[in-house]
């Protein structure tokens, strides 16, 4: 039983990297992703093919895509394809149910509210089973699973003086986050260690000292290590701080500054701070006081959570 597990990189990788161990029957797999430092370090030792780096809604790279992954298709068997997206899944799910294999198509988290642009799409393809991670929205089309979020509660905490900060902006690239940048370096206090981790934010004419990416394994040991987290509101970013105990600050990217396609960042940001697994602050609404007493003083904790329901293969 060999399924083939696809997504792109950032949070739809560590979704589906999360996932991977709630999903009943899945034993060997191959992953299809993009080839980043997330990428390299979280899946090191995995069977993994690596497919032409997609931005948001890059049409080109998602046909160079296709190409690579019917040449997969073709010389390798898989019992099943699984994906948390993005325009990866579009270049494989369709030409994996031309060759009748089980597809299943995990929304993102991030989609509070209704399917993404890769979800729409997909539910024209005929036999690619659909789910979300939300009740509220679930239909005859759309089936609820589970949720990556499944299991996690927060704990109040000793409050503990402030000496180091993470802020993390993801791996994204084309979109900036430089007033987030801007937000900490004028409200960080005197004396606090801050690690950043940029993006592909532009940095200079800040005193700070920046790096575009950090490997997973280097990033969730940082998570362990720090006080506080502040952070863009992407998934990826928001469940491995959760798994280091940390209440994160999520500050979400805005459509209206450029800062990402939409305002679905928004939307997790305000979905977690409901579940009461997180702060969400916007930019200018981040003070001192949210980075000394408000995510200083919770803990985020996890049950085992229940198997990510999948519908039976057909």
């Amino acid at each position: 039983m060999t399924a083939l597990m696809v997504a792109s990189t950032g949070g739809h990788l560590r979704q589906l990297v999360e996932l991977r161990a709630r999903l009943p029957g899945v034993e060997e797999t191959v992953w299809f992703t993009f080839a980043t430092t997330q990428s390299r370090s979280l899946l090191a030792g995995e069977d993994v093919v690596y497919g032409r780096y997609a931005r948001p809604r890059d049409v080109p790279a998602t046909i160079a895509n296709a190409r690579i992954a019917r040449r997969l298709l073709k010389e390798r068997a898989f019992t099943r394809v699984i994906s948390t997206g993005a325009s990866i899944a579009i270049a494989t799910m369709p030409l994996a149910r031309a060759r009748s294999i089980p597809c299943h198509y995990i929304e993102s988290a991030t989609r509070v509210t209704g399917p993404s642009l890769t979800g729409r799409m997909l539910r024209y393809v005929p036999g690619v089973e659909l789910y979300t991670q939300y009740r509220s929205w679930e239909n005859e089309r759309w089936r609820y699973g589970g949720s990556i979020f499944d299991g996690f509660a927060s704990d109040p905490a000793a409050g503990a003086p402030l000496r180091r900060i993470l802020v993390s902006l993801g791996t994204i690239e084309d979109y900036e986050f430089r007033p987030l940048l801007e937000r900490m370096v004028a409200i960080a206090p005197d004396g606090v260690e801050i690690v950043w981790q940029t993006g592909s934010t532009d940095a200079r004419g800040l005193d700070i000292e920046s790096r575009s990416s950090i490997p997973a394994t280097e990033f969730d040991q940082l998570l362990s290590d720090v006080d506080v987290v502040v952070s863009h509101a992407g998934t990826g970013s928001a469940v491995a701080a959760m798994h280091a105990g940390r209440f994160p600050i999520l500050v979400p990217r805005r459509a209206a500054r450029s800062e990402h396609v939409d305002d679905h960042q928004f939307q997790i940001a305000r979905e977690l701070e409901s579940r009461g697994l997180a702060l969400h602050r916007e930019v200018d609404q981040l003070t001192v006081d949210d980075l000394c007493t408000a995510a200083a003083t919770r803990i985020v904790v996890r049950d085992h959570p229940a198997p990510f329901e999948l519908r039976s293969d057909s």
